[in-house]
């Protein structure tokens, strides 16, 4: 495509890119509702020019051999996690990225290595073909060679197609879909006209995803470019969008495998022109999905805009999948009787119309859930994706457990589908409880100028403040003696003494430490009156009882002053009143440790809490003048825990935590002792024990 290019200069895609990943909420608001109208146009149109190529082979071939045919594409559905993963990657990658020639050099990675999947796809497809043939019970084995020649390509389209997406140019993916479901139509009517039934139908499937291939192709300066990126930053991404639309493909298209296995070949293709509508529905949803991705990754490090796509998204699903539903509900039985022919016996065992309605109803929850799933992997590395894995193996269980009847299928699903959107919707429904409380940051933001950074700092530099608020613990007692002066004294140079207080903070916080991203960068910041908004404690398990759903330091002031008032015997209470109490006689305190994304946004106090809770009760919203306060920032500052708590953050969390258990510091301290002094420390004192 020559003449119509993806991508024309640096300056044209650097100008793309302030356009939609930057800007006010409601331009961003503007921008997703544009690119999700042309996707839902192309979807729409892609749609019904689907449900014309279904209904006419339906018509033309009868249930039996509709639904070999739909055993087929089905099969090249479930491949199709690995096509739609190299899609998501380099949709999520490329907004990510400002350069042209990084943009350029994800694109030619994932190209590569997707003609490399590709290619291993459609040899194994050649020598596990005659058990597919049997297990769909086809009449050949010669359906599936002919789906493996498409299948070779069907990788690398996906990432043709994520470049488009995660260029904004909805346009011509739109144009890219609809192309394919034409080649499809107008192949299948040729090739039936000719007489070659299904083997027709498989070969216009397979041209309907090589010339698409093709006039994707991207603008010659792109493939000029010869920029060399790793992939070793993505491989994180690359998992977790592999094992979402694993779980994606299964719960779309399994069901259709499994009722091919178990039910006549007449019921499975009365079920198969049943789960033709589910699809419509999906692929709708499925569109704006895809004009979000993109923008909610370009702009993941501002949580007010993501709120924003957020909102906008499961307004716009929920309208479409609300709309359809009702359609098919109102649709007269005698239509889907008129549009499917006497191929299709639908009588008393096979209540078409109730079918139908079931598994839209189905179809539209689970596109609920595929939102919250997106919009979380558009903005870190989650573990949603392996959730929606064990919901799609439940309803593979289910499916073998109850399978008397087709609606009992549906139902399964239903039933799952209802609970997995219960489960990832816990922290949104968490977000918008506390959103409706008016955060302090929330209703200051357009005001705030953000913390001011006044110096990068080591970060030894801060395990060495952390440790001197922590040493006084029960777990330090017998090292107490020993290293006092190396806690209280540090030699920052000294990397030996480095090693100790790492080892000795791991000992009582090695959990903790876990959890911050690899990425982050300590800084010390200076914090103004106006900052005291963006302050959040550390939520525990002791300041849940003040918290009330905010842990926002400015809400926390008031009710701590009533709890230290009414019950000054609290241990709590006792220990805020005890902090003071030194703050006032003049005590100099350790730093005050915070995490966050950026200066801009909200910022949680790891370290420090009562300090800074104490001073704040002793001059609210004043900044004391003594502390320091060091800052460690990240973009992906939300995988941790502590400053976002959700289910794959704490799923996270628990891992670290057992690993934690499997650590021992004691040994990393026993073997820097002897070398304390001597100025040397062996590699394998230095390399063993503790992951740092």
């Amino acid at each position: 495509m020559e003449t119509d290019p993806l991508i024309t200069t640096e300056a044209t895609q650097q100008a793309g890119q302030q356009r939609w990943g930057r800007g006010s909420s409601r331009a961003i608001r503007a921008r997703l509702v544009s690119g999700s109208m042309i996707m839902l146009i192309s979807s729409a149109l892609v749609g019904a020019i689907n449900l014309a190529y279904n209904l006419a082979i339906a018509h033309t071939l009868g249930a039996a051999s509709f639904g070999h045919a739909t055993a087929v594409y089905t099969l090249l559905m479930l491949l199709s996690a690995v096509t739609l993963s190299f899609q998501l990657l380099c949709s999520k990658l490329v907004p990510q990225n400002d350069s042209f020639d990084a943009k350029a050099g994800i694109y030619r990675l994932l190209l590569k290595r997707s003609w490399l999947w590709g290619i291993g796809i459609s040899l194994l497809l050649v020598v596990a073909s005659g058990v597919l043939a049997g297990y769909l019970n086809l009449p050949t084995r010669h359906y599936v060679l002919l789906l493996s020649i498409g299948t070779t390509f069907y990788v690398p389209l996906g990432v043709r197609r994520g470049l488009m997406q995660g260029m904004y140019d909805f346009f011509h993916l739109g144009v890219n879909y609809v192309l394919e479901v034409v080649v499809k139509l107008v192949g299948t009517l040729v090739l039936m006209h000719l007489g070659y039934g299904v083997p027709g139908v498989i070969a216009s499937i397979v041209a309907s995803i090589i010339v698409p291939y093709f006039l994707a192709r991207p603008p010659r300066e792109l493939r000029k470019t010869k920029t060399k990126l790793g992939l070793n930053l993505a491989i994180g991404e690359g998992i977790q969008a592999s094992v979402f639309f694993i779980g994606q493909v299964i719960i779309n298209n399994l069901d259709i495998v499994l009722v091919k296995h178990f039910f006549s070949a007449t019921e499975a293709g009365v079920y198969a022109a049943v789960a033709l509508v589910g699809r419509i529905v999906y692929m709708l949803s499925w569109s704006v999905v895809s004009s979000m991705f993109p923008i909610s990754a370009g702009v993941r490090s501002k949580e007010r805009d993501g709120r924003a796509v957020l909102r906008a998204t499961m307004l716009i699903v929920i309208g479409v999948t609300s709309l359809f539903t009702f359609c098919v509900w109102m649709a007269p039985a005698q239509l889907w009787h008129a549009v499917l022919g006497a191929g299709f016996p639908l009588g008393a065992q096979n209540p078409y119309a109730s079918l139908l309605v079931l598994y839209a109803a189905t179809t539209g929850i689970y596109s609920l859930s595929v939102v919250l799933m997106s919009y979380e992997i558009s903005r870190k590395i989650g573990n949603v994706s392996w959730l929606q894995l064990g919901f799609s193996g439940a309803i593979v269980a289910g499916i073998y457990l109850f399978h008397g009847r087709l609606q009992s299928v549906i139902e399964v699903q239903l039933v799952l589908m209802s609970l997995l959107l219960a489960v990832v919707s816990i922290p949104f429904l968490r977000s918008l409880k506390l959103g409706g409380k008016a955060e302090p940051w929330a209703a200051n933001a357009e005001s705030l100028s953000g913390v001011v950074k006044r110096r990068k700092v080591s970060e030894d530099h801060v395990i060495a403040e952390f440790l001197k608020s922590e040493f006084y613990m029960p777990e330090f007692s017998k090292y107490r003696k020993k290293f006092d002066n190396v806690v209280h004294f540090p030699d920052l140079n000294n990397h030996h003494e480095n090693v100790i207080r790492k080892a000795l903070l791991f000992k009582r916080r090695g959990r903790m430490w876990r959890e911050l991203p690899v990425d982050t960068e300590w800084w010390e910041i200076q914090l103004q009156r106006e900052d005291m908004y963006q302050l959040r404690v550390f939520p525990r398990s002791q300041w849940r009882k003040v918290a009330d759903d905010s842990y926002y330091l400015s809400d926390i002031i008031e009710r701590l002053q009533a709890k230290v008032t009414s019950d000054p015997g609290n241990p709590f209470s006792q220990k805020l009143n005890d902090v003071r109490k030194a703050l006032t006689e003049g005590t100099k305190p350790s730093s005050i440790l915070m995490i966050g994304i950026d200066e801009n946004n909200p910022l949680t106090i790891i370290e420090g809490n009562h300090r800074m809770a104490a001073a704040s009760l002793m001059a609210p919203m004043q900044v004391p003048k003594y502390f320091t306060f060091l800052c460690g920032f990240s973009p992906r500052m939300t995988e941790c825990c502590w400053y976002q708590t959700d289910l794959s953050t704490l799923w996270r969390y628990a891992k670290n935590t057992m690993a934690f258990y499997f650590e021992d510091p004691d040994s990393v301290i026993a073997k820097a002792m002897p070398h304390l002094f001597e100025g040397q420390l062996s590699d394998a004192g230095e390399n063993q024990g503790l992951q740092f």
